[in-house]
């Protein structure tokens, strides 16, 4: 399966705004092959519940639909504020951060780890917050879990808009070691790996200009989705 870049015409508004919310929550720029993303669960933990998983789902879109059919009266920081507990609380970030950056995580010390975990979930909750602005009637179906490679679990989900078409998104879930699940990556239209966009494009700017090079990309992403939300 491979990536390829997102084809952002390809969606209506309402399909688009959801979609690249998830699927783009912390991706910047460029699209890596889906392997990528495969080989980067290189410690095979138990494979999730699939209820637990669907469960974690679902309760995910309750409050991104919420959030939605409030948006333009909560205003970017009030949805900032619902949006970014909920993400936090049902996404890895710690396991994305580290394969996002590949061997480079052994390089970075505790507090650059911390630092690069913490930006990637303010990025994450200032996407949503930028994007979950209004509401145009759409609502999102389950489809089913299906098993993913290194005891992951794909829980498969479409949005569904009000004139019946559709867009597609997986959640990869994993496994913390108490058996909790906690999603690790998202695919858009079942080609688009949220982790291997990450993967990517972090590798390039360690490699322009180490973690400072990094990080100021991430905050300067950050900022941008809230100045997008004021335009």
């Amino acid at each position: 399966m491979e990536g390829r870049w997102l084809d952002h015409t390809s969606l209506t508004r309402a399909a688009r705004r959801c979609a690249l919310a998830v699927a783009c929550a912390v991706a910047l720029v460029f699209v890596a092959p889906f392997a990528a993303a495969t080989r980067a669960f290189a410690d095979p933990a138990p494979a999730p519940d699939p209820a637990a998983a669907t469960q974690l789902v679902e309760d995910l879109h309750d409050v991104m639909l919420d959030v939605m059919k409030e948006g333009k009266q909560l205003g970017y920081a009030g949805r900032l504020a619902r949006l970014g507990p909920a993400i936090a609380s049902r996404y890895d970030f710690a396991f994305m951060a580290e394969k996002s950056v590949g061997l480079a995580w052994k390089d970075l010390d505790e507090a650059q780890r911390k630092q690069l975990v913490d930006a990637m979930e303010r990025l994450a909750g200032a996407t949503y917050a930028n994007r979950m602005d209004d509401f145009g009637g759409e609502r999102f179906e389950t489809l089913g879990t299906q098993a993913a490679a290194q005891s992951t679990m794909l829980v498969r989900t479409q949005i569904v808009e009000g004139d019946g078409k559709t867009t597609t998104l997986d959640y990869r879930v994993r496994a913390l070691p108490d058996g909790t699940p906690r999603i690790v990556d998202v695919f858009f239209d079942g080609t688009v790996s949220e982790l291997a966009m990450r993967r990517s494009e972090y590798s390039a700017l360690l490699k322009k200009g180490g973690f400072p090079t990094l990080m100021e990309a991430l905050e300067k992403k950050i900022a941008e989705q809230k100045q997008a939300s004021a335009s």
